[in-house]
């Protein structure tokens, strides 16, 4: 089983900034808890033991606020020294991964899956990273996804109506596929995805749900009144 996961914890919130102030988007209040807590608390229940959280804007926050350590899991620390983007994010994490593979996880989204499962499907396609979609009644806001079989085929920018699959904002990548990523500041999405999709090596995993984007007002209103609380396994 994959144990160790990278949360991407940068993001400022500025379409929150009425809200929630300066804090960073992750640490953004969800039902008296910090949102951050409440995936936490899912990679937890699924038998994570090291989380590294990527961090930017108000880095030092995010220890002061969850310590060293989270229901039994070690929690690290990569600040970025400056900007970075996602890709360079996640590139500055793996140095905390060891050389094995690791989850990584969007800090501004809730994704309700199995991670498990997720892990196996991707080793059984043999992938090189691998894609957790969500299913939404319009991909406007996101753009889509589209799959063809086991395996991403192909991404279509934001503004496209209508029904889909989109980035749920959560990935697992093999040890080989962290090892490449260069260093330095880049998209994830953008400058890594689309070249991995095309080659073949971006698995897809569906069986998931619950779906919430808190850097989207009118979402982070509707997280306050949804159940966070269980770990949606597999069902």
């Amino acid at each position: 089983m994959t144990d160790a996961a990278i949360i991407l914890a940068g993001g400022m919130g500025t379409r929150l900034r009425g809200t929630i102030g300066d804090l960073p988007k992750p640490l953004a209040p969800v039902q008296g808890r910090p949102f951050i807590a409440w995936q936490l608390d899912l990679l937890a229940a699924q038998g994570i033991r090291t989380v590294v959280l990527a961090t930017g804007y108000r880095a030092g926050l995010f220890r002061e606020t969850l310590g060293e350590a989270w229901q039994g899991m070690r929690l690290l620390y990569s600040p970025e020294p400056r900007p970075l983007g996602t890709g360079g994010a996640i590139a500055l994490a793996a140095r905390h991964i060891e050389g094995g593979d690791a989850f990584v996880l969007n800090g501004d989204t809730y994704l309700q899956l199995d991670l498990r499962a997720f892990m196996l499907a991707m080793r059984q396609q043999r992938a090189w990273a691998g894609l957790a979609l969500a299913q939404t009644d319009d991909t406007a806001r996101y753009g889509a996804v589209h799959v063809e079989g086991e395996h991403v085929s192909g991404f279509v920018e934001k503004g496209r109506t209508g029904a889909g699959w989109i980035n749920g904002g959560v990935y697992w990548l093999s040890a080989d596929a962290l090892a490449a990523l260069p260093h330095g500041a880049y998209s994830f999405e953008r400058d890594i995805l689309p070249g991995w999709s095309a080659q073949g090596r971006l698995g897809a995993f569906r069986g998931t749900r619950g779906f919430i984007d808190i850097g989207v007002p009118e979402d982070y209103r509707r997280i306050q009144r949804s159940s966070l609380a269980a770990p949606c396994l597999g069902d």
